[in-house]
Parts: structure tokens; C-alpha cells; sequence
């Protein structure tokens, strides 16, 4: 399972990804940006005014790419604060008082302290964003970001690399990333490529799409997955991970939600059939009540029945039809 913890941190802050460390989770997300000056940081937005302060800091570049700022200026800004004025997922009331003071004073976190502080805990799946064509660093982005991942320490299977920019390069460079798919292929084709993963929207893909890939020995990763029910799903559809902002209630997950202890499944059985017992024993019941209760007649009596209920004036018009049917004879 990937992500930093964005329901008990900011996200992309490092707290976040000291909270996924403490839960063990399999792996963190990152999207990776180049300041103006070439320090690599992590930020999932385009601009800063969504998770930092930088409209009360830098007003009049608040609406600028995070990229165009130098290193110095990103790390005076807040990036924990908006974290409670805008409550993203109702959590931030739930955090103990020492948690709350530590998000509070957050900051932007370097990709080079992510990678210190996960190096030996869990695997991270690298992302970037695209810098403005005149970034100081638009062409050398790729170099920078690899210098920094390989002196980190981290182990290079540890890393799931996603970009497609200069992927060849990556992996004479990086022989043993773990070279990630973003888009649905042929397995064969992908094996052929060098890859080993994909990483793609939970909605894009079959069950019979996972087999096939499994069966190539390529592993699916799937985002993002929030709901144990969906999660169950997928678990049980041989989906090998899943990207999540709600990893700290999955990771307890130990079987999928359906998956009944024997007890359980024993009460819901015996409980069900006694229920449907009862039903039908009271359909039989109620049905030979009604029957019995309707009166059951012969067609003489019928006919007799139907005599009597005639109206006096047709019994009389019977007698004269009679009569005069006697003298005629």
C-alpha cells in the first residue's frame, strides 16, 4: 500500500512520512519538483497556495509555479496550518495535542530527507512534476533528481520509477529500479520494455487485465483506493497494491470485509433458516385457516339457496306461469 498519511499529517510534509513509516506501510508516494535553484522538494501542486502560507509570505507570487521559487524561500513557509483551516479530511480534531503542535509547523520537505528517513522501512513510487519551459532547470531536471535518489542510500529495487522522460537513460543509469508503467500495454510488450509494475487508475482496469499481468509477472499497483469494501475487491481480485489516502485504516485489514469468521458465518446461516421456517410454517398455517373457514356447498343446495334468495314478485310470476300452464293441458 502507498501514500504518506495525509488523514494524520499534511500531505507530502515529512511527518506525513514518518506516520506511514510508523503504520509499516509497503510504500510512499511522491511527486517531485526542482526548485529555481535546484534543490529537488515535494509538492503535488502546480502552485503553493493550496498547502502552504504563501499568500500572506509572498503575496504577489502566490499564484507563480512552486518550481520558481529558490530552496531558501520554500522552507520559510508554513505547510502545516492549512492543514486544520481547511480540515480536508475531517481528522484533524482526532490528533493528540503533541501530533497537533508538530503539523502545525510543518514544513516543505526536501525529496533528500523522504529518502533518508524511508530508506530502510519502506519502497517509494517517484513521480514528477513538469517545470516551466523556462525553468533554469528544465533540461537537467532528470539528472538532478537521479544524483539525488542514488547518494540518498536507498536501495535501487526500493524504487518504483514512473516518469516516461528518458527512461532508457534511467535505466542504464539505475539498472535496478523497478521501471513503472502509467498506462495499459500489452504485458508481453511491457515485459520487452523493461518493466516490472504499473501503476494505474482502479477504474481503467478488468479482473481479467490483472491475470493477464500476473501471469507475466508484472505487479499492479492501483489508485486510489479509500473504501475497505473496494479494497476487499481488489484484494481479492490479486491486485498486489493499491495507492490510498486512507492507508491507516486499510493496513489493519488482515483478510477482505466478506471474509466471515466461522462463528459469524454459522449465526447468519442458522439465524436465515430459522427465518425462513418460520415464514413458510406461518403461510401453511394462515392458508388452512382460510380454507377452513369457507363453506363448502352441494349444487342441489346451491340451486335451493338461489330459490329462496328470488324476490317474492318472481316467486308469484313462477306460480301464474304454472297454473296456467296446468289448465292449458
Amino acid at each position: 500500500m502507498f501514500f504518506p498519511l495525509p488523514q494524520l499529517a499534511p500531505e507530502n510534509t515529512l511527518m506525513s512520512f514518518q506516520k506511514a513509516v510508523e503504520q509499516k506501510i509497503y510504500g510512499v508516494q511522491a511527486d517531485v519538483v526542482i526548485s529555481y535553484d535546484g534543490v529537488p522538494f515535494l509538492m503535488h501542486d502546480a502552485t503553493l497556495r493550496r498547502t502552504t502560507n504563501v499568500e500572506e509570505v509572498f503575496p504577489e507570487l502566490a499564484s507563480a509555479h512552486s518550481s520558481m521559487f529558490n530552496w531558501t524561500d520554500l522552507e520559510s513557509l508554513n505547510a502545516g496550518e492549512w492543514f486544520f483551516e481547511d480540515d480536508p479530511f475531517w481528522t484533524a480534531s482526532s490528533l493528540s495535542a503533541s501530533d497537533a503542535k508538530q503539523a502545525r509547523n510543518q514544513s516543505i520537505c526536501k525529496l533528500a530527507d523522504m529518502l533518508e528517513l524511508i530508506r530502510d522501512n519502506a519502497t517509494v513510487l517517484l513521480n514528477f512534476q513538469t517545470l516551466p519551459w523556462d525553468h533554469p532547470f528544465y533540461s537537467t531536471f532528470l539528472n538532478i533528481t537521479l544524483e539525488t535518489v542514488l547518494s540518498s542510500g536507498i536501495p535501487q529495487q526500493a524504487v518504483m520509477w514512473l516518469p516516461d522522460a528518458e527512461r532508457r537513460l534511467v535505466q542504464q543509469v539505475a539498472p535496478g529500479f523497478q521501471q513503472t508503467a502509467s498506462t495499459k500495454a500489452d504485458a508481453q510488450k511491457l515485459r520487452d520494455e523493461g518493466f516490472q509494475k504499473l501503476n494505474l487508475r482502479y477504474t481503467k482496469v478488468t479482473s481479467e487485465d490483472i491475470r493477464e499481468y500476473a501471469a507475466a509477472n508484472l505487479s499492479v499497483n492501483l489508485y486510489t483506493v479509500n473504501e475497505p469494501w473496494l479494497y476487499s475487491v481488489l484484494w481479492c481480485a490479486g491486485v498486489q497494491s493499491v495507492t490510498s489516502d486512507n492507508s491507516h485504516t486499510l493496513s489493519r485489514l488482515t483478510s477482505p470485509l466478506w471474509l466471515m469468521p466461522l462463528d459469524e458465518y454459522y449465526l447468519i446461516w442458522i439465524t436465515a433458516d430459522l427465518i425462513s421456517f418460520t415464514v413458510i410454517v406461518g403461510v401453511f398455517i394462515f392458508q388452512k385457516w382460510r380454507l377452513g373457514s369457507i363453506r363448502t356447498y352441494n349444487p342441489e343446495q346451491i340451486m335451493l339457496s338461489a330459490a329462496v334468495r328470488r324476490s317474492s314478485r318472481d316467486v308469484n310470476i313462477m306460480k301464474e306461469k304454472l297454473i296456467f300452464s296446468g289448465v292449458s293441458h
